[in-house]
């Protein structure tokens, strides 16, 4: 049922065209078809040697929030915890926190550490690394303020890192937001992205640029026109 469904959709779409931002959007809610609020993802191809560059990434407050409820837990010093639960941490510690997640406690979507328990995290690197969870100061999350960066995350904050096939992939919001509030958060999404173009690359950056729903088929945008947009 769920491959019909999805095949209707597809259909909706001109697979030779690139669309504009306004089009893609307005096809992006045609082509949701779940019973739940999907998700919208951007996707974007970077033309990058992903050797040399092998770090591409970041975090970005998305202006109209991303939709999405974030299970934060917080490794800062003693003094620290209690800010951090204030400001909205699902679990916050300090020794005792590196020992539980070393004894296989993952249930959070992103860890904060302060700088001062960088040494203890950095040994749960082998546990954190693979599943993308290891504090890194490039996304925020690891910082003096803890509290605010809990709050910034619970807020909208979302982080983004290209894969090892120079893809971008990020959550931009849901497709119940207005159409307005998801053009708001996709040129937010995208001027960070091209912030973070090396200094040295030669040639074209952002190769291709598409947005899908969690269910939906995935709809190509014209990158000239909608970097010119956006700039």
């Amino acid at each position: 049922m769920s491959g019909k469904k999805f095949n209707e959709k597809n259909k909706l779409i001109n697979h030779d065209k690139k669309y504009t931002l306004q089009e893609g959007i307005a096809l992006l809610k045609q082509t949701a078809w779940a019973k739940f609020d999907e998700t919208v993802d951007l996707a974007i191809k970077l033309g990058v040697n992903t050797t040399k560059n092998p770090s591409i990434r970041g975090a970005v407050s998305l202006p109209s929030g991303s939709g999405k409820s974030k299970k934060i837990a917080v490794i800062t010093s003693a003094a620290g915890v209690k800010e951090a639960e204030k400001a909205g941490a699902a679990v916050a510690g300090s020794e005792d926190l590196v020992e539980k997640i070393k004894n296989g406690f993952l249930d959070f979507d992103i860890l904060i550490a302060s700088p001062d328990m960088m040494g203890s995290v950095g040994k749960l690197g082998k546990m954190l690394g693979p599943k993308g969870l290891m504090p890194n100061p490039k996304t925020g999350t690891v910082t003096e303020d803890v509290a605010k960066a809990v709050a910034e995350f619970k807020g909208g904050k979302v982080e983004f890192k290209m894969d090892k096939g120079g893809a971008v992939h990020m959550v931009i919001g849901k497709v119940s937001f207005a159409p307005e509030a998801l053009a708001r958060n996709f040129k937010t999404a995208l001027e960070a992205i091209s912030r973070q173009k090396p200094s040295g690359l030669k040639g074209v950056y952002i190769r291709s640029i598409t947005l899908s729903s969690t269910m939906g088929p995935g709809i190509k945008l014209d990158t000239r026109k909608t970097l010119e947009e956006v700039e």
